[in-house]
């Protein structure tokens, strides 16, 4: 299956998350992380379902320090929502998909 997913670095998550237009949901993770592989086909469903509505963007902890230091993420899997380059909401953890939908719905 093709991801829906952007693989964003330090360089261009100002670009890709910062300065998009309406919602985009960055989901901080880790390869080592099991929660995040746990979280992984939640997060793709809700990429599927909501494709050309918000944009979803991942980033590795472990390569890109810059942006995981300016949101202070200190676990794995958290999931940011922005909203015109703004954060919006942050969830940390494991989230059952129902809640993960609240939220993005919230933003719509």
């Amino acid at each position: 299956m093709l991801s829906r997913f952007i693989d964003v670095t330090d360089e261009d998550f100002q670009a890709e998350v910062l300065e998009a237009e309406g919602p985009v949901l960055v989901e901080f993770w880790a390869v080592w992380c099991g929660p995040c592989r746990q979280m992984a086909p939640v997060v793709e469903d809700l990429a599927a379902e909501y494709a050309d509505k918000i944009k979803f963007v991942k980033v590795n902890v472990d390569e890109v320090t810059e942006s995981v230091g300016t949101y202070g993420i200190m676990s794995v899997p958290t999931i940011m929502l922005f909203k015109d380059g703004n954060p919006m909401e942050t969830l940390v953890g494991v989230q059952p998909k129902p809640r993960l939908q609240e939220v993005l719905d919230n933003y719509l």
